[in-house]
């Protein structure tokens, strides 16, 4: 059975950039994590060091506690350095402008290099294990990250909302807006994503349906 990761290494681990996996560490360290097969070191320069998938099962999974602990809401977009998309409708809303667009724009950057490093064709045109384990988020982001304006405040207000289905590898994406919900739409397939628009039968609202494109 493989050793859990030192104190140490589980500190880089945790700090790793939520998107890219990106590490910062001493030498000794990020040799450790590569070692273990937790990371590996870019080929080009400025070589630096990323999670394996292996890395991200780590780095995502609980630690052991003495005492079941209550569940913790997630972190808020912005909240203690995590960034997070606008999935639309938030409680907290995160600080908007020139900040903010650069953030957004870092983390699709990030993800467009996610895909690069571990599509096996090195595709950047179709999303990547990552984001078919974190569905909301990467879609959310590509929203975002084209300008869409996402929804602020209670269920009436416009703009794009972003919700896990029961379905596997599919979200859901509700706009009031008709031409608004197409644009997404058109967004979400050049950002690599299979989107068909579906009509909710009791309530008769129009809305997408939207999957990670496998080829």
């Amino acid at each position: 059975m493989t050793r859990p990761p030192t104190a140490a290494q589980r500190r880089v681990i945790d700090a790793a950039d939520p998107v890219t996996g990106r590490l910062r560490g001493t030498d000794f360290q990020l040799a450790a994590l590569v070692k273990r097969g937790l990371a590996f070191r870019h080929p080009r320069p400025p070589h630096d060091h990323f999670l394996t998938p292996a890395g991200h099962r780590v780095r995502e999974e609980e630690r052991p506690t003495t005492a079941p602990a209550a569940a913790e809401p997630a972190p808020a977009p912005g909240v203690a350095g995590v960034f997070a998309a606008r999935v639309g409708g938030e409680e907290e809303i995160p600080v908007t402008g020139p900040a903010r667009t650069r953030e957004v724009h870092s983390a699709w950057q990030g993800l467009l290099e996610l895909r690069r490093m571990t599509n096996t064709d090195g595709a950047v045109d179709r999303p990547c294990g990552w984001e078919r384990t974190h569905l909301v988020q990467a879609a959310a982001l590509a929203l975002e990250a084209a300008c869409h304006r996402p929804a602020d405040g209670g269920a009436g207000s416009g703009g794009y909302r972003v919700r896990a289905t029961p379905q596997p590898e599919a979200v859901a994406v509700r706009e009031p807006d008709a031409d608004a919900l197409r644009a997404c739409a058109a967004t979400l397939e050049k950002a690599g994503w299979q989107a068909g628009e579906y009509t909710e039968p009791r309530t008769g609202v129009r809305y997408l349906l939207a999957s990670p494109r496998r080829t």
